[in-house]
């Protein structure tokens, strides 16, 4: 097909879908109905072009060279239909998308190859992981521990059936985009797998995974950019053995993955925005504070603002750093043993700050249960500090009134002076500080801050 650029009368161009190439086919069983065709960029999908397929199930949606990579059609039953956009014409026929059975590729090879390949890798891995348990029987079982032909014929079939595979990727066109795509696909489905039952293959999954080129843009085109970043990171905290052992391993493939990046701003700040938030989220805080050093102190990373101040805050408030003295104006409350004028003048073993305010709902979950646990963490030598992020008094007065700690506000949000020290910027933000305010303990939960009192203190 042609390009052309239309001008209309008042001004505006119009470029149409000449000179693009198309997802075609017949679906008769969504006649009438909108289908569109998807493609990704990084962490996100976007629409290509969408259509109404006709009275008879036929459509047409074209792509461009901008959308070279991985898409998918999507209809009205919203079962997602994958195809590769390589430059070549698609055609597809079959009754609907969610009816994947009846689908058949008639134009298009290297779609045709994916779909010859997803049918049979998955059964290729059903009979791997069957031969598996087989083969570990004949190992350690004495019933069936003599029988060294049978485990040998085991092996060999296991080795006959990964070689089919590999000769089947090693066939495809060296420059086509299926034979990048593939084994990509494959290794990143493949690490639950390996860290679970296949301990053999972790030391080479994991360099593996450390080869991935996360700057290539036919990764951040491939639909796998969230996936590959996720599935690293849950293989090495899953198979690097003790806790020390993870840290140092995450911090090792955080430095690769950063270091591919450094030449490209944008993906730079939506990959270290997402590391960080994964890393929080599953509690892996020495390697959060890792890549926020990192980073930080890298002149050669851009960071936007956002990106920029959350790390920030790891970087001023890591662990094992001394935290800023916090003074109890005059709207602070106390419990009836305290007469401190500041944190720092509280005279007790550890020091539980809050940020918190009445507006955020999982504040409003999370405050109960500290005030339930008071008592228990008092007799452990705890105190607990709410600092408000509220900024109406009344909001403040109805929060706090039945809160048996200390509360206190400045009524300026995000804006006051704690909030400020500490580089908050989400609610809740939870701080286990020493006599001296240095940082121990960064919770997430009440019961991250038990198991530490339980399996830290033991008192």
């Amino acid at each position: 097909m042609k390009t052309k650029t239309i001008v209309t009368a008042i001004g505006i161009t119009v470029s149409t879908w000449l000179n693009a190439q198309t997802s075609s086919g017949n679906l008769p069983l969504l006649a009438d109905q909108t289908i569109e065709l998807k493609g990704f960029d990084g962490f996100k999908d976007y629409t290509i072009s969408s259509t109404t397929i006709d009275s008879s199930g036929n459509f047409s949606l074209p792509y461009q060279t901008k959308d070279f990579g991985m898409g998918y059609l999507l209809s009205s039953d919203e079962k997602p239909y994958i195809v590769i956009l390589s430059g070549e014409d698609i055609v597809l026929n079959g009754e609907a998308l969610s009816y994947t059975e009846t689908i058949k590729i008639t134009k298009g090879p290297q779609n045709q190859w994916f779909e010859q390949y997803a049918v049979e890798h998955p059964k290729r891995e059903q009979v791997l992981n069957a031969w598996d348990f087989v083969e570990k029987i004949y190992e350690t079982d004495t019933l069936f521990s003599t029988q060294k032909a049978a485990l040998k014929s085991i092996q060999e079939e296991k080795e006959r059936i990964k070689a089919e595979d590999a000769t089947f990727l090693n066939n495809l066109p060296k420059d086509s985009y299926v034979r990048w795509f593939l084994p990509v696909r494959k290794l990143v489905s493949s690490v639950a797998t390996v860290a679970q039952y296949r301990p053999e293959e972790i030391p080479a999954t994991r360099e593996a995974l450390r080869q991935m080129d996360y700057a290539d843009p036919r990764l951040y085109k491939s639909g796998l950019f969230k996936e590959a970043l996720e599935r690293h990171m849950w293989f090495i905290e899953n198979s690097s053995g003790p806790l020390d052992k993870v840290y140092a391993d995450l911090n090792q493939s955080i430095d690769i993955i950063i270091n591919q990046l450094i030449n490209q701003p944008e993906k730079l700040n939506d990959v270290t925005d997402y590391l960080f938030n994964l890393l929080e989220k599953r509690s892996l805080f020495t390697s959060a504070e890792y890549l926020a050093v990192k980073v930080l102190g890298d002149q050669s990373c851009a960071l936007d603002d956002k990106v920029s101040s959350k790390l920030e805050s790891y970087r001023a408030m890591k662990t094992g750093n001394v935290a800023p003295d916090i003074v109890f104006g005059a709207l602070s409350k106390f419990n009836m043993a305290s007469q401190a004028q500041s944190l720092k003048q509280l005279n007790t073993d550890l020091k539980l700050v809050v940020f918190a305010a009445s507006w955020c709902s999982h504040c409003q979950e999370i405050m109960p249960k500290i005030a339930a646990n008071y008592l228990p963490w008092k007799a452990k030598g705890v105190e607990v500090i709410l600092v408000s992020l509220d900024g109406n008094q009344q909001e403040y007065d109805a929060f706090t009134t039945d809160l048996p700690f200390i509360t206190t506000t400045d009524l300026k949000v995000w804006e006051g002076q704690a909030a400020k020290d500490y580089h908050v910027f989400a609610t809740p933000s939870m701080f286990l500080l020493d006599k001296d305010l240095k940082i121990i303990l960064k919770p997430i939960s009440v019961e991250q801050i038990n198991s530490y009192f339980e399996y830290v203190l033991r008192k």
